[in-house]
């Protein structure tokens, strides 16, 4: 089921023509400010992967990928990838990359699943990353050290942006809030987990959630994750679940959090078959990159995801992911849209 924000009174701060330019302008200096400042180079990401060898991305386990059969495999299916944070892992080892370095792609996907809406499209693209690390590096304290080098690539974005288009104010705080979901559920226990990161966004301007997918001391979870990429049910410094967490950025024009990146440590081992028992999937160790993994062939590493569109969207102060992307909307979702003054491609 489709959800559409209509803001109040929304005006584009750009044209069509200024708005593509923004959107180069953004996506070329974030990647490159995000490269140094997480030591990453580039690598070319499949649009697909083969079915069955346990590389595509599940998400929070329950996604339909798009698959089609390929002619020359004797119609073995391949399915288009939903993100790739177990395929870079396997990258990691392939290249060889050293302790402190990482790599990162341009994402494209299709998620048919989505519920399309202002910050949802069948269409995905991100910057996937991931970084070598050593065992002692498996920490809260690491996973905090990293989201800040993030969100300062983001505070940079804003500035260097406002600079070109003035119009454009810096709304970013200096400094990112970090909070647990356990925490969270605490603060605001009559609230849902997505009425939570409303209520701290506003607050704060910019969070970091950390312990998505771990179970929360009433029982339930603040978001579901796959098992096997990142780390979280690992007790944490400050004695809760997780090294694992979602930036989200508040949305003046939508008045609400925007989440622009999902990202965490990655399971080792023990962590990935303690998961996999978990949520009752241990038959995936038998995959290719479970097998990989559990056989020490693959690196530690932290990584995630981080949305360009999303990115592009809130720095550019739209209302609509469709305003930075093309994709396809529900054509009441584009009449309503027309109707507000927003232009989507």
């Amino acid at each position: 089921m489709s959800y559409f924000i209509k803001p109040e009174k929304y005006t584009s701060l750009l044209d069509l023509q200024h708005t593509e330019l923004g959107i180069k302008y953004l996506k070329d200096f974030f990647q490159q400010s995000l490269s140094s400042e997480l030591r990453l180079r580039r690598v070319t990401a499949p649009l697909f992967v083969l079915q069955g060898m346990g590389i595509n991305d599940d998400l929070s386990g329950v996604e339909r990928a798009v698959t089609f059969p390929v002619k020359d495999l004797g119609d073995a299916r391949a399915e288009v990838v939903h993100s790739l944070a177990k395929w870079k892992r396997i990258m990691l080892a392939k290249y060889n990359i050293e302790e402190g370095h990482g790599i990162y792609t341009d994402m494209n996907a299709i998620r048919a699943d989505e519920n399309l809406g202002n910050l949802h499209s069948l269409y995905v693209d991100q910057w996937d990353w991931e970084r070598v690390i050593r065992p002692e590096e498996r920490t809260l304290e690491f996973l905090k050290e990293t989201v800040k080098k993030i969100y300062s690539v983001l505070l940079r974005c804003e500035y260097a942006l406002s600079e070109i288009f003035p119009q454009i104010k810096p709304v970013l705080p200096q400094e990112i809030f970090f909070i647990h979901s356990d925490e969270l559920r605490e603060m605001y226990p009559t609230l849902s987990p997505k009425e939570r990161e409303h209520e701290i966004t506003k607050k704060y301007g910019a969070v970091f959630i950390i312990g998505i997918g771990c179970k929360l001391s009433d029982g339930s979870v603040h978001d579901l994750r796959a098992p096997d990429y990142d780390d979280w049910t690992t007790i944490a410094e400050n004695g809760l679940p997780g090294l694992n967490g979602d930036i989200l950025l508040w949305s003046s024009v939508l008045n609400c959090a925007v989440e622009v990146s999902s990202m965490g440590i990655r399971v080792d081992k023990q962590t990935l078959l303690h998961q996999l028992q978990l949520t009752g999937e241990t038959k995936r160790a038998e995959l290719l990159f479970h097998k990989r993994l559990l056989n020490d062939e693959l690196p530690l590493c932290i990584g995630g995801g981080i949305g360009q569109s999303r990115v592009c969207m809130f720095f550019l102060r739209k209302a609509h992911i469709g305003e930075i992307q093309a994709s396809i909307w529900p054509e009441s979702m584009r009449v309503e849209a027309e109707k507000l003054g927003i232009n989507l491609i």
